[in-house]
């Protein structure tokens, strides 16, 4: 879409709109195909504004939003007259040709409960003007849409980090504290997640705790800490539910294939954390392409090296990295705007670099040093951090030597 600065164009508005005019769409699309089952009146209302504007059902979504934004930029920058101008965007601001079909949709809305989700908005996500408006616009879609009628929610799900980089939804967000809920993820709520997915499949533990369901198909590891496979594993994720899934999904394949029986053996983990750390590093990688494109070549530069770095070492590779001298293929255009700090920054918010924190003066360097992630805690003052040490995630894939000082568990909140 054409930038705010290129003529009247207030996109977070214009996303909202356009958001709302895609939320009530799609739910009378529903309600149309369903209108035998509802009341006559109201639904062949809704039927008949489907049947004359939108029998195009294989139009995606996304196109549906994008055409009401067109129309919305179409005016705003367009040539035409002020007066014109005014009424058409009165009129698609208040989207006039829908408005009548709200009290039919309220009506239905008493009798049947009507619930939208809203998820994977972190697809293509590259924290542009377009993007942020994106999310933020939802927000406040949902909030108009759901002061229709008390039986009709509209659910967005959203990461914490995607949260923290619209500050556009900060403002509005502390008029609805109390309508937003927050998933935070550690080891213990990882661990009662997977228990439930081991008696879902393995029904002769349905009445084992946690730990047991853990150890029926996980044995320990050696040199692992306390607890056994578990912590070594959650250790190797961002606390991200889908990544433990992934890893145990790879380890029982393993398994399977090499060395067959339960519990799962120590050397088929190891042998998954090879292509689990591979597949990651990916996936991190390609969660970032747009924001960060050829992050996976930056990543390589650490390729060999050991697991932890002071903050000299750590700099000098960083301003190789910038400079060019270690080739980064395809990440040039935001490598040439950064500076040591920052890069430092970005590889820790992405979840590639844990950072050194003192935990007690008063205890032995060795025991009192933990590292951290982005994913274990929100805010971090990285200019203080003396050490780092790279994601065990990332250990398998870039064959890396020796860890330091094991990190201590925290909560990610998600």
């Amino acid at each position: 879409m054409a930038s705010e600065d290129h003529g009247s164009w207030a996109k977070l508005g214009a996303y909202a709109v356009a958001w709302k005019y895609l939320i009530y769409v799609l739910i009378m699309k529903e309600i149309s195909k369903k209108k035998t089952h509802l009341k006559k009146g109201a639904a062949s209302g809704i039927y008949r504004y489907i049947r004359d504007n939108h029998s195009n059902q294989q139009a995606s979504k996304l196109s549906a939003l994008l055409s009401y934004l067109k129309r919305l930029e179409g005016i705003k920058i367009g040539k035409y007259e002020a007066s014109v101008k005014a009424r058409e965007l009165e009129k698609l601001y208040k989207l006039e040709e829908i408005h009548h079909l709200l009290p039919l949709l309220k009506e239905i809305a008493s009798s049947r409960r009507i619930v939208v989700l809203v998820d994977e908005l972190d697809r293509g996500w590259d924290s542009s003007e377009d993007a942020r408006a994106f999310v933020a616009g939802l927000f406040q879609a949902c909030i108009s849409v759901n002061s229709v009628h008390d039986s009709l929610r509209v659910y967005m799900s959203l990461r914490q980090e995607l949260y923290d980089d619209v500050p556009e939804l900060y403002d509005d967000a502390q008029k609805y504290r109390d309508l937003i809920e927050t998933l935070s993820w550690n080891e213990s709520s990882l661990l009662k997640l997977m228990a439930r997915r081991i008696r879902h499949s393995m029904p002769a533990l349905e009445a084992a705790d946690d730990e047991t369901c853990w150890d029926s198909l996980f044995a320990s590891l050696p040199g692992s800490r306390a607890g056994g496979s578990f912590p070594y594993m959650t250790d190797r994720t961002l606390y991200r539910p889908r990544e433990i899934i992934q890893f145990c999904i790879q380890a029982i394949e393993c398994c399977r294939d090499s060395y067959p029986g339960i519990p799962v053996k120590h050397a088929a983990v190891r042998e998954a954390e090879g292509i689990y750390s591979a597949e990651r590093a990916k996936d991190i990688a390609a969660e970032h392409r747009f924001q960060y494109p050829g992050l996976i070549s930056v990543l390589e530069a650490f390729r060999g090296r050991t697991q932890t770095l002071d903050r000299e070492e750590l700099e000098f590779l960083c301003l190789e990295l910038i400079t060019g001298e270690t080739p980064s293929r395809g990440a040039g255009a935001w490598l040439n705007d950064c500076t040591q700090q920052s890069l430092i920054e970005i590889l820790w918010n992405v979840g590639f670099l844990c950072a050194e924190a003192i935990q007690d003066s008063g205890m032995s360097k060795a025991d009192s040093v933990s590292y951290f992630g982005a994913h274990q805690v929100r805010h971090l003052n990285m200019a203080t951090a003396r050490r780092f040490q790279v994601h065990p995630m990332f250990h398998a894939y870039l064959d890396m030597g020796t860890a330091g000082p094991r990190r201590a568990p925290r909560s990610n909140t998600a």
